[in-house]
């Protein structure tokens, strides 16, 4: 049957917003009134008029569930920076005030118009949980909706038609509608066509590069000038790969900036949609110089994974960079939910074979994690002789070796499907996650075996890890991570990696079982994502990414004790004393 044009189902406010509603023009949430269409003509679509849709909140105040608060632990974001010169500090509020706005662009990605939705919020703590999630939908929790009469929030977000079905968008794709850095909207025919994001939101990302121009004329290391000038020319063309180079090849500067569309997650439909985040951070000197000699075992530890040959073709690129900073602050993507404690960047897969990838280990904001968070779950769960095994080297190391464990394995199809990001779709995210977890404690074991890898013992990585599955698996299943460590949690159970005491509620790792299970699921994943099984991995999620009765009541029992799911930030100018 021929679709009627639906020009509401995606839409389009240059310069000021971009939200989505149903085939009936109907509000998307229940406190929203119907919307009204504006004309709008981009560039990329000149000879066509748009539709637009304004979405408007309702003054009416709206109700929800104002304990969600107590998921979260505040954590101010701060540094030192006495060791920075006048014109470093000088650039740390511009990159803030760029950050701000693609916080707002987030906002526009999510769900729609931050500022008129949050008012409508009559409650302070309901629209700090808003805030937060940035929308009516709990991150933390399959983004159920927490306020009152509230639809589910949609798959694609605001990046596809609210009315698309996958198969209509199956039937026409083309290259651009898959792009990263194009919304989905319908033409006159009510045909799918791609949108560029530099078009949509021209004018906050001009706003944007020119802060990025302005910080690079303050820049004393050359190479950080060059990534800023590159960064902002590619905020307002959405060509990032120059300055994805650019950035590889940074290496003394002491403040470093992330900033533009960049994880897919939000997309959860297709996981083809990149949304914009940024971090503000400081460089540790100090633990970036222990860290610095570990990306170097990246070839070696290709050729040794525990796959066929077929899966591990690809070499890894050997100008990895491996550093530790203070984060000073989060925006967009990167600040909704759960919070990024370590950074594996570029995405570009063929930047990723030439240069590989740099790896940022967020120091501060992990050690918050692993005070108010993990150790108090091992006090829960974990049987008290294994305690002592949780240790923030460990940790760090954990989470350090799951982003250097990103450039393992195999980018491209060993069977012509093309990237493993397109042909797995909406699970590819999920998957990748859960390759990094499992090469990432693999890569511990061969360093912890050569002898590289000096703090602890293996009990010490193995159980911290064990409470790490605990604490990632609270961030819910519409997180990649959340999703990622229950298919983990599961396989450990059913290979005996872990025992439980139902007597006592408490886990212990078994080491010969889990370093087995390492290398199986490894093996796993790693042929999984080389033959670009999407139905494997949907059939593997159906049955195994679900919560157990047994893992139901561990989590209940962390609840109960009252431990925070994640962290919130107190985080700008004023924390930082600028």
């Amino acid at each position: 049957m021929k679709r009627k044009p639906l020009f509401l189902a995606c839409a389009l406010i240059t310069g000021s917003m971009l939200t989505a509603c149903n085939d009936s023009g109907s509000k998307a949430t229940s406190n929203q009134e119907p919307a009204t269409t504006v004309k709008a003509e981009p560039k990329a679509v000149a000879q066509k008029s748009k539709a637009i849709l304004h979405q408007k909140t309702a003054t009416k105040a709206a109700t929800g569930d104002k304990s969600l608060i107590n998921k979260y632990a505040t954590f101010e974001l701060n540094s030192d920076l006495s060791h920075l010169s006048d014109n470093q500090k000088a650039m740390i509020p511009l990159f803030i005030k760029a950050a701000r706005i693609m916080d707002k662009l987030f906002w526009l990605q999510a769900y729609g118009e931050q500022d008129p939705f949050l008012k409508s919020l009559g409650d302070e703590k309901l629209r700090r949980i808003a805030d937060i999630n940035y929308g009516p939908w709990d991150r933390l929790d399959g983004d159920k909706p927490f306020i009152d009469g509230v639809e589910e929030k949609a798959l694609g977000a605001n990046f596809y038609p609210k009315d698309m079905e996958k198969a209509e968008f199956e039937a026409q794709v083309t290259d651009e509608l898959k792009s990263l850095y194009t919304h989905v909207v319908r033409d006159e025919a009510g045909q799918l066509t791609a949108m560029p994001f530099h078009l949509v939101y021209e004018k906050q990302l001009k706003k944007a590069a020119g802060l990025l121009t302005q910080a690079a004329e303050l820049a004393e290391d050359e190479g950080f000038k060059k990534y800023l000038e590159l960064r902002a020319e590619a905020l307002v063309t959405d060509e990032f790969k120059a300055s994805d180079l650019a950035w590889m090849d940074m290496k003394n500067n002491k403040i470093d900036l992330v900033i533009g569309p960049i994880e897919s997650y939000e997309d959860q439909l297709f996981g083809y949609k990149a949304a914009y985040e940024a971090y503000v951070l400081i460089k540790d000197l100090s633990w970036s110089e222990k860290l610095a000699k570990f990306a170097a075992f990246l070839p070696q530890l290709q050729r040794e994974l525990p796959v066929a040959d077929k899966y591990k073709t690809e070499t890894p690129g050997t100008d990895s960079d491996l550093n530790a900073y203070d984060a000073i602050y989060y925006a967009g993507h990167s600040n909704a939910g759960s919070k990024t404690i370590a950074i594996n960047l570029p995405n570009d897969e063929s930047v990723q074979l030439e240069k590989g990838t740099r790896r940022l280990q967020l120091k501060n904001v992990m050690q918050a994690k692993f005070e108010k968070i993990l150790v108090p779950i091992s006090e829960q769960l974990v049987t008290p002789e294994q305690r002592k095994h949780i240790t923030f080297n460990a940790f760090f190391a954990n989470t350090m070796f799951h982003e250097v464990a990103h450039g393992l394995g195999i980018k491209n199809t060993v069977n012509d499907k093309g990237p493993v990001r397109t042909a797995l779709k909406e699970y590819a995210s999920s998957i990748e996650e859960g390759k990094a977890d499992i090469l990432g404690l693999y890569m511990v074991e061969k360093l912890h075996a050569l002898g590289e890898l000096k703090d602890g013992e293996m009990m010490d990585y193995y159980t911290t890890f064990m409470a790490g599955i605990f604490r990632s698996i609270r961030f819910g299943s519409s997180s990649a991570h959340g999703v990622a460590n229950l298919l983990r949690f599961n396989y450990f159970a059913e290979n005996g990696a872990f025992n439980f005491d139902e007597a006592t509620g408490h886990y212990s790792v078994n080491a010969e079982k889990m370093s087995a299970a390492i290398g199986s699921l490894s093996e796993k994943i790693l042929t999984h994502q080389g033959d670009g099984d999407y139905d494997g991995i949907a059939a593997w999620m159906k049955d195994k990414g679900q919560i157990t009765p047994q893992l139901k009541a561990s989590l209940d029992t962390i609840n109960k004790a009252g431990i925070p799911v994640d962290v919130v930030f107190k985080q700008g100018t004023h924390v930082l004393g600028l």
